[in-house]
């Protein structure tokens, strides 16, 4: 029962801060939604950033387990596309964490270096995907080109969130869209069928 609520705990904080933002949400509130006391919140989690911590080792979970190893056998571009598809769409899971970064680690040391930590797995996959494609004779890049290339893809990854809420009229975080900024990046230095491959997708999942 106690796992249950504090579960139940995790789940009502992070659709609160995915929702107005976590400065804007207390724990009392928390507590309010869930319809228990304060003192039982407080009793899984001594403090908000106990929560945030908590919130934030099952977001990096996820991403250490994306952002794997990759394997050595030859890249293909839809299964690159599926990649970037889950780590968008985990990053829209816990999309507080990116909405609020700069305040976040601000605030949380630990959190930073976790996060820089996870920024620079992701240039290392991206690199190696890329590295892949090249290897496999279906990307043309130099070397300076495709490193600018992958900072590009993390940047976008990290920011465009906000980029969309801003932007976009909807205002929602749309996977699907995110994966298309990334790889139009990608597009122009693939080759022969590849690149038609790749126009293909770009063309479903433009909008």
């Amino acid at each position: 029962m106690a796992r249950d609520t504090r579960q139940r705990i995790l789940d009502m904080a992070l659709a609160l801060f995915n929702a107005d933002g976590e400065p804007n949400v207390t724990t009392n509130r928390i507590a309010d939604e869930m319809d228990i006391s304060p003192g039982n919140l407080h009793y899984h989690f001594r403090t908000k950033q106990d929560l945030i911590e908590s919130l934030f080792s099952a977001f990096e979970t996820r991403m250490l387990e994306l952002l794997g190893p990759v394997d050595d056998q030859q890249p293909d571009i839809e299964d690159i596309w599926l990649f970037l598809h889950l780590v968008f769409e985990t990053i829209v899971e816990y999309r507080f964490l990116y909405r609020d970064l700069t305040e976040l680690c601000s605030r949380q040391r630990s959190i930073q270096q976790r996060f820089r930590g996870i920024l620079k797995l992701s240039l290392e996959t991206a690199q190696s995907l890329l590295d892949g494609l090249r290897r496999a004779g279906q990307l043309e890049a130099s070397d300076t080109e495709l490193n600018g290339v992958v900072r590009n893809i993390v940047l976008i990854s990290t920011f465009w969130l906000a980029f969309d809420a801003v932007l976009e009229r909807d205002g929602q975080a749309n996977p699907n869209r995110a994966a298309w900024q990334v790889m139009s990046l990608v597009a122009p230095y693939l080759v022969d069928d590849t690149r038609e491959q790749m126009q293909e997708l770009l063309k479903a999942y433009q909008n």
